[in-house]
């Protein structure tokens, strides 16, 4: 990282940050009674709000009220000598203009890109020397097709279309990302001028439509139908159709069989990373150093970063106007416009002062969809996990398949929806879908020499158990237990690699990281929670009811991921409403 750090403040306290993080975090500068602008939580995309407004000459300070940055692309040391991406552990989704406006490889940003990237091998028995079979995807096509044909010669030569079919479909919604959705309270509430003004959002709706072209209701039909319906109709083989099926009801209290489970999937494979589409990557020293970079960047222009630093409430003067915030202490810290990067909910009904805000908009955010299915475990582990389908190496080195996303208990979607089925009946999976990855792989930084760290983003799990049974560490350790099993079947020997495990279920992901029900994306992505409805219908383009306060988190649009469009789009929306107010 820059070694500048001009304007960067950080609270001190009992929970100091580890050597490998706080070369950057020394306390600078100290807390003012005023800024232009403040927002809530350094989350990666209130920090990407912070760093573009404090670019554009916004006096900036952002309020965090954990001891480390990063909200949930942050870098743990939960185990000593282990480095965990304790929550979003991938790379691909942050928006290509981002990197290079925020100049994060200069402030630090080192990436490992994955090839091969996905993994899915089969519990099955071997046959003589014969070893079980197994799915291995990456960017080579031809040696993609030779992986698909073990299973269907078919489904092999159908692949290449189909990913050119999502290619196109996610180049068309691409343009939606980087701009406010259109701007439906203009179009009916507000003046003939604004009207006027408003007709540009339109744009990036008909950029899209013109890319679709006469091929827009097959292109419906993936963003409406069941994922399990789009993927029968372009092939046969379950253990291919399962492992594409796993991105699109991952961190969704879906089933492949679900309506509207094609976006997720779309969702998952929008991103790219140097200029590769749709590939996947680990950031060297965990996610946390994604943060950092981009915090680096709005401190090196002045912006002012406070941890262990919470927002009890939003000031609001007795017009109706925004004037900063109160924090926990009791202080208060004045600002012309407040942003926010937590949830809805928590922005909304717990931050904000009720009398300000309308009945039916309060109504809508307490109903937003927040189920989440995840419990993600970090494993810290003495050696790699060795897979009968694709043994390790004499020496314990990283294979190809061990830097992929390891798909398990994937090889059928039926074995998919009966475990979304447990979880609607509030029972965790029997046989929970896992994917396993193992950063370390490629990043040796994060582990000691040897060791690995191993993460572990399972489904189904529901926030609330049936029978009366809340999760304790007892059924916390049940389930990990099970899910320690599952993975045991595919590669003898993991459970005594284990070193020590952090386990987070949907409680804790609330808990911890302010994730509303454990949802990763704050609230689900499901079409009636997207684009000018997210988080509610009239209310999409990150202000709200209250003048002066802007939703700048993953319950805005675009929606969830590492991305930082929302925080990117939210600081323009700002800044465009300050320069308004000049005279």
């Amino acid at each position: 990282m820059a070694a500048s750090g001009r304007g960067l403040s950080r609270a001190t306290g009992a929970f100091p940050l580890p050597a490998w993080s706080r070369a950057h975090w020394e306390a600078r500068g100290r807390l003012k009674p005023e800024y232009d602008a403040v927002v809530i939580g350094a989350g990666h995309n209130g920090l990407v709000a912070a760093a573009y407004l404090q670019r554009l000459g916004v006096n900036t300070a952002v309020f965090e009220r954990r001891h480390v940055i990063g909200g949930a692309a942050v870098t743990e040391e939960i185990i000593p000598g282990f480095k965990f991406s304790r929550a979003s552990y991938l790379l691909s989704l942050l928006r290509p203009q981002i990197y290079t406006d925020l100049e994060l490889k200069k402030h630090g940003l080192r990436i490992h890109l994955r090839n091969p990237y996905s993994f899915t091998p089969m519990l099955e028995e071997g046959t003589g020397s014969r070893l079980p079979r197994s799915l291995l995807l990456g960017t080579d096509m031809a040696e993609n097709q030779k992986q698909i044909a073990q299973f269907s010669e078919e489904d092999a030569q159908a692949f290449p279309k189909y990913e050119a079919f999502m290619n196109r479909l996610a180049s068309a919604i691409d343009p939606l990302l980087d701009a406010a959705p259109v701007d439906m309270e203009a179009f009916q509430r507000g003046s003939l001028l604004q009207r006027l003004k408003s007709l540009s959002t339109l744009k990036p709706l008909l950029q899209a439509g013109r890319i679709l072209g006469a091929q827009l209701p097959q292109y419906y039909q993936v963003l409406t139908a069941p994922i399990a319906k789009v993927l029968d109709q372009w092939f046969e083989s379950e253990p291919l159709k399962a492992t594409l099926a796993t991105d699109a009801v991952i961190g969704a209290m879906t089933s492949p069989h679900t309506p509207g489970s094609g976006y997720v999937l779309l969702h998952h494979v929008m991103g790219g990373l140097e200029g590769l589409q749709g590939a996947w990557g680990y950031v060297q020293g965990g996610m946390g150093a994604l943060s950092d970079a981009i915090a680096s960047s709005a401190a090196a222009h002045g912006a002012s970063i406070f941890t262990e630093k919470t927002v009890a409430k939003v000031h609001v003067s007795s017009g109706g106007n925004v004037q900063g915030v109160v924090l926990q202490d009791g202080s208060e810290v004045r600002s012309k416009v407040v942003l926010s990067n937590a949830s809805p909910q928590i922005t909304f009904l717990k931050l904000t002062p009720q009398e300000w805000l309308p009945e039916e908009f309060v109504e809508r955010i307490s109903q937003l969809d927040t189920q989440s299915p995840v419990t993600k475990i970090n494993v810290a582990v003495d050696r790699l996990p060795n897979f009968l389908a694709a043994p390790s190496a004499p020496r314990g080195q990283p294979l190809p398949h061990h830097q992929c996303s390891i798909h398990l208990n994937c090889e059928d979607t039926l074995l998919l929806h009966q475990a979304f089925a447990d979880a609607m009946g509030g029972w965790p999976s029997r046989r929970p879908m896992i994917e396993l990855c193992i950063p370390s792989s490629l990043d040796p930084t994060v582990a000691p020499p040897g060791c690995h760290v191993v993460s572990l983003f399972t489904q189904y799990t529901p926030y609330t158990l049936a029978g009366g049974k809340v999760w304790d560490e007892q059924e916390k350790n049940a389930y990990a237990d099970k899910v320690f099993d599952c993975i045991e079947a595919y590669a003898p020997g993991f459970k005594g690699s284990v070193v020590g495990r952090d386990i987070l279920t949907p409680p804790d992901l609330e808990r911890i990281f302010g994730l509303p029900g454990g949802n990763i994306f704050h609230c689900a992505m499901a079409l009636d929670q997207l684009y000018f409805a997210r988080p509610v219908p009239l209310h999409s383009s990150y202000c709200c009811p209250l003048r002066g306060l802007y939703l700048c988190g993953s319950g805005a649009h675009p929606g969830g991921g590492v991305m930082g469009a929302a925080g990117r789009n939210a600081a323009h929306v700002v800044f465009r409403a300050l320069k308004s107010r000049l005279p």
